[in-house]
């Protein structure tokens, strides 16, 4: 059986860490009009859908049921050219802090050869331990999608999509 609305954004709310109440909050409406969309008894408003996908940390499509950011190995002769995808680094610190990094894989690519490390453009200490020069080969053999996701120890919640 398909996954209605309501259920997905109740398991996107819960991964958060977010009470009904505290989502409400956010976008000024009551815990009890999230519960509503969370039993398909009613729909958040267009207009803030964009919003609420960034503080769900998930795609526009994913929070509607479109796409799921599944890893997938896209075949060569239908791969984009690697300095046409974007990396996507999306932290939700423990202390509450929320950074989401895009930047374009050539810029990436370039400052790797540099010598630069993420945590120097995030500023985010949980990402000093992954590797890039791997996620970048990965992504030359045509791998896109979440490729990492990390919960460190002091619940720093990291993900890294190339899409």
């Amino acid at each position: 059986m398909k996954e209605t609305f309501g259920q997905r954004f109740s398991r996107l709310r819960k991964q958060r860490g977010l009470t009904q109440e505290e989502l409400g909050e956010k976008f000024g409406i009551s815990g009890q009009a999230v519960s509503k969309w969370e039993n398909d008894a009613s729909m958040p408003d267009i207009s803030i859908l964009p919003e609420l996908s960034d503080v769900l940390g998930v795609s526009l499509n994913e929070l509607l049921g479109k796409e799921e950011n599944k890893t997938r190995l896209v075949p060569a002769e239908k791969r984009k050219d690697v300095n046409d995808l974007v990396l996507r680094v999306r932290v939700d610190s423990a202390d509450g802090d929320k950074i989401t990094v895009n930047l374009p894989m050539g810029l990436v690519k370039a400052g790797i050869m540099m010598g630069m490390k993420m945590p120097q453009v995030s500023g985010n200490e949980a990402l000093k331990n992954l590797d890039f020069e791997e996620i970048i080969r990965l992504v030359d053999q045509g791998l896109v999608g979440e490729i990492v996701t990390v919960e460190s120890a002091d619940g720093d919640h990291v993900r890294v999509f190339v899409e």
